[in-house]
């Protein structure tokens, strides 16, 4: 890794912590989704940064890809709160998440999520089998009483590529990868005290470029022209297109393009047994001193 690719990975876990943590602070019983989400993301931009996905709340049994929608109007209830956020410095990401807990006693569910994202990232050394981390995330979790969700996996990062390389699992694999000095990977052990895998649910507001395809309505073709240049082809909310299209050809425009495969819909995913759910997350860049971004 070059000195100019590593300082922009520096820079963007330095801009993902902060408003991690500043998003963090906003977090609490009544406070509006739309308040926290917008207000984290704005925070990124007012850093340098910009979103490198929508900031995801997701609370209790829900396990990602939830985020606010426009006139969104729930608030935050009791629970384990999840808030992941990603930041981009010129296409190089920074992904962290944290669980903050509202009103519940739950700690230590919290605590075998951060444990076993501790217990990874000191494995994060050049040759390492991929295999034997998963193994001991697993192990981890376990060992505090626990489930890993065994479908949600740590991922790989690249220039512009939130899902790079190869998916990083919570679970044992028989993934024989050795890791390599430089890579970069985003850890996030998901842990709950259900069944330990998620389903879809049938809410989506996160969408992501796919492929340039034919469509007819103007407003198809200007969402598929942002989402593939002004977005950088990376993840987006369809709140931010609500003052570039017009609402009320907004989601007919985007239906059109999922079944026509240039956008990829990312469905809100839930707990099968609809038990609760805690992450922790840190980007880690591969190293003899495993390098972490995120702090």
């Amino acid at each position: 890794m070059d000195k100019d690719t590593l300082e922009k990975y520096r820079k963007a876990g330095e801009i993902a912590a902060k408003a991690r943590n500043f998003g963090k602070e906003l977090i609490k019983e009544r406070k509006s989704y739309l308040e926290v989400v917008e207000g984290t993301e704005n925070k990124i931009r007012d850093l340098g940064g910009k979103p490198a996905f929508p900031v995801n709340l997701s609370i209790n049994s829900i396990g990602a890809h939830d985020t606010a929608g426009i006139n969104e109007e729930r608030e935050i209830e009791d629970g384990l709160v999840k808030l992941d956020v990603g930041v981009h410095v010129d296409g190089f990401i920074g992904d962290t998440a944290t669980t903050v807990p509202v009103n519940t006693d739950k700690d230590g569910i919290i605590e075998a999520s951060k444990k076993s994202l501790e217990v990874a990232i000191k494995m994060m050394k050049p040759g390492t089998k991929v295999s034997d981390i998963s193994a001991k995330i697993e192990e981890t979790i376990k060992s505090h009483g626990y489930n890993p969700i065994r479908n949600l996996t740590g991922h790989g990062l690249e220039r512009y590529n939130l899902h790079a390389k190869l998916s990083f699992p919570n679970v044992r694999t028989d993934i024989d990868y050795k890791l390599k000095e430089g890579d970069v990977f985003a850890l996030e052990p998901f842990v709950t005290d259900g069944a330990g895998r998620v389903r879809d649910s049938n809410r989506a507001m996160i969408l992501k470029y796919n492929d340039d395809v034919a469509v007819r309505s103007r407003e198809g073709r200007k969402i598929l022209r942002i989402a593939k240049n002004d977005f950088d082809g990376l993840p987006f909310a369809k709140r931010w297109l609500s003052d570039k299209v017009s609402r009320l050809r907004l989601n007919m425009a985007l239906d059109q393009l999922v079944k026509r495969n240039g956008l990829h819909k990312y469905f809100v995913l839930k707990e099968a047994d609809y038990g609760d759910i805690a992450q922790s997350e840190h980007t880690v860049i591969v190293g003899e001193k495993p390098e972490i971004t995120t702090l």
